[in-house]
């Protein structure tokens, strides 16, 4: 199956939107922190006074109180998909399902104390959703964006139907999500056996196992796309002029 062109990268953000940005991601970080200790208790004044903004300023950027952590989120997302678009270093072609768990163990791998505290953050979050159904639905929907994006990578590196593409996508988004839901139930550290990182590859593998698509090596069908730019189309066109004498 055909797979999609390459595009250029899109151009680097300006300095405002750089900027904008920020501030919303250090929003989105102190609604965490403080979402993670109050509960649903939190309010938006509240969270605007602690990240020392206005909460006019506040509502120019979130719509809703819960609307805040959404940039927190929606970051280990991309961060996520970007890193499985990326190809893997090495001579050899890795599987996709292996490459798909590497990705996943080091989206929920905190490389430092930031990452670490974002995992702490989550886990208050997820606490938090009993009380509070707009935050369970944002986390919901987080995922759901998630699963939308992550359709066209695995599209293009498995080759595979749309239908089996959605189908992958769906398996080891809910593996992500399954993975830190567990793990934010109990009292494990955000590393070590316990940890996220951990689950999700156990996680993953429980519900990816009928998905041969995924045992393809990455990026093969880019690259038979690539080698054999005409497809079957010259061989079919041959064949129809061989008929045709």
């Amino acid at each position: 199956m055909p797979t999609a062109p390459r595009t250029t990268p899109p151009p680097r953000p300006s300095l405002t939107e750089r900027r904008k940005a920020e501030t919303q991601l250090e929003i989105a970080r102190t609604a965490a922190a403080l979402f993670a200790e109050r509960g649903a208790a939190v309010t938006a004044d509240e969270i605007a006074r602690t990240s020392g903004v206005a909460l006019r300023t506040f509502y120019r950027y979130f719509r809703t109180k819960e609307d805040a952590v959404v940039p927190l989120l929606a970051n280990g997302v991309r961060q996520w998909i970007d890193d499985l678009a990326t190809p893997p270093a090495g001579p050899d072609a890795l599987p996709v399902r292996e490459v798909l768990e590497r990705a996943a163990r080091r989206a929920l791998t905190p490389a430092d104390e930031p990452a670490a505290e974002a995992l702490r953050w989550t886990r208050g979050l997820l606490r938090a959703m009993p009380g509070d159904p707009a935050l369970r639905a944002l986390w919901h929907r987080v995922h759901h964006d998630s699963e939308e994006a992550l359709r066209p990578v695995l599209a293009r590196l498995t080759g595979a139907h749309p239908s089996a593409a959605r189908l992958a996508a769906a398996a080891a988004n809910t593996a992500m999500r399954v993975a830190v839901e567990e793990w934010a139930a109990g009292d494990a550290a955000p590393d070590g056996p316990q940890g996220p990182a951990e689950l999700v590859v156990r996680t993953m593998r429980a519900l990816t196992a009928g998905l041969p698509e995924l045992d393809g090596a990455y990026g093969m069908k880019e690259r038979d796309s690539e080698e054999n730019p005409a497809g079957h189309g010259g061989g079919e066109g041959a064949a129809a002029g061989g008929r045709s004498r």
